[in-house]
């Protein structure tokens, strides 16, 4: 009997686990048509669900939860300045996007103004890999 009246705990393994990413098979969207044909997955699959999440507006559609989507449709054609642009830009790309389980990091972001179109460039890590992206907002 211990004096003490912290008892022990009996030996207990510990495995580490790993959270499973599911498949990120999809349907194919091609953005120049509007037609979903056939099926992407792994690294294509990522870079639609990028381009599909930054271009679609964050709270407009109810079939998506609040963290799907982006909120750059509020800067775009507003009279704000070129610094409050490429202060808020960065944050607002990454937010769009660092929801999904599949992307570990979203890094790099680039604002670029000319004319009226904004280029915006970043590089996102995901679990396959990374990708370097340049969207025309």
């Amino acid at each position: 009997m211990a004096l003490s009246p912290i008892q022990q705990a009996p030996n207990v393994e510990i495995k580490e686990s790993r959270k499973q990413i599911a498949s990120s098979k999809t349907y194919h969207f091609n953005f120049d048509t509007g037609e979903m044909k056939g099926f992407v997955d792994s690294l294509q699959a990522i870079k639609q669900y990028i381009r599909k999440a930054l271009c679609t507006p964050r709270f407009r559609y109810l079939i998506y939860d609040d963290q799907y989507g982006s909120e750059l449709e509020e800067l775009i054609g507003k009279d704000v300045s070129n610094e409050f642009i490429f202060a808020e830009i960065p944050r607002l790309v990454r937010e769009a996007l660092i929801y999904d389980d599949r992307i570990t990091d979203v890094k790099d972001v680039k604002v670029k103004r000319q004319d009226d179109a904004i280029y915006v460039s970043f590089q996102v890590e995901t679990y396959l890999g990374s990708i370097q992206e340049e969207v025309k907002l």
